[in-house]
């Protein structure tokens, strides 16, 4: 892994970054995969069939009390339930994350060539994830689980970031949402243990995704070749904000008290977990790795996100 130093000169930074993808060749590249490998939920899955008795809604490890006392007291249609309610907590999540998403990609492409084969590809993803969000509460619903909205207070920061947000900050805020559930998903949908219909949803979500963290990994590697340093600083400050935002966004609080449990205890349990915290660590490494790499985890910003229980 390549460490920028703190202070490295914008030529040396992209010496570190070393030779960049041309642009439009990587746009149609996954143009060309969004043709072959594209789904529509709504035909692609069977939504009228009958969920199946004794079958997990999200993998029981992903469960945020897994391994903890108060998961060893619980009964086993108790910890199912516990499943169910937190798969609609991370899909409120995911619809809330992808519509922010979305108003970022428009306000990129704005100002871009509006036929070029990089806005082409960036109006392909803003299509993927309309689709990805109603795919998402479409699930919701079918679960009988209610949708679990973020705070009053991180949906109204939410509308600063889409307002003023810089480029590279909005890449690297979207592949903060996009990589961590996209490692638990890819533990989800080979789970025979998991209903058929969460499967199918998370694998349609992993396949396309993966053509999405790889235009926003290769734009924010781009972007950090030429932008100024005080922009550099911002972007590592904003991610690592958002890192601690979206740690504890992760699991609405509200599980806890629908499933019968005392929410304050199991907030305490989840936060003293040690597997919880290699779970969390283990889905972020891939993506605390790259920004490391592109110099977006010095100083501050690298503090931000130890505290978020991200980073070890």
């Amino acid at each position: 892994m390549t460490t920028v130093p703190e202070d490295v000169s914008l030529q040396g930074l992209r010496d570190a970054l070393g030779p960049l993808r041309d642009r439009e060749q990587t746009a149609l590249r996954l143009l060309e995969s969004s043709a072959k490998h594209s789904f529509d939920p709504d035909r692609d899955l069977d939504w009228d069939a009958p969920l199946e008795e004794g079958k997990w809604f999200w993998p029981p490890e992903l469960v945020s009390l897994y391994d903890t006392p108060m998961w060893e007291r619980m009964s086993e249609e108790q910890r199912f339930d516990l499943a169910r309610h937190e798969a609609a907590s991370l899909a409120s999540l995911g619809i809330w994350f992808e519509v922010i998403l979305m108003q970022l990609l428009v306000r990129h492409i704005y100002d871009k060539s509006l036929t070029s084969a990089h806005v082409r590809y960036a109006l392909t993803e803003i299509a993927d994830e309309c689709r990805h969000s109603m795919m998402f509460a479409r699930m919701i619903h079918k679960g009988g689980a209610p949708a679990y909205p973020v705070s009053r207070l991180d949906h109204n920061l939410a509308r600063v970031l889409k307002t003023v947000s810089t480029t590279p900050g909005s890449f690297a805020c979207t592949l903060l949402g996009e990589e961590i559930l996209d490692w638990m998903q890819r533990l989800t949908f080979p789970d025979e243990r998991v209903q058929t219909l969460v499967r199918g949803v998370t694998r349609i979500h992993v396949v396309e995704e993966a053509r999405h963290v790889r235009y926003a990994r290769e734009e924010l590697r781009r972007q950090m070749a030429t932008a100024p340093r005080w922009e550099r600083q911002l972007t590592s400050l904003s991610a690592g904000e958002a890192a601690r935002v979206f740690s504890v966004a992760f699991v609405n609080p509200e599980v806890y008290t629908n499933v019968g449990l005392d929410r304050r205890a199991a907030v305490a349990q989840v936060k003293a977990s040690g597997h919880r915290r290699e779970i969390m660590q283990a889905g972020a490494k891939r993506l605390t790795d790259f920004l490391d790499d592109i110099g977006l985890m010095q100083g501050l910003g690298r503090r931000l996100w130890r505290s978020s229980g991200l980073l070890a």
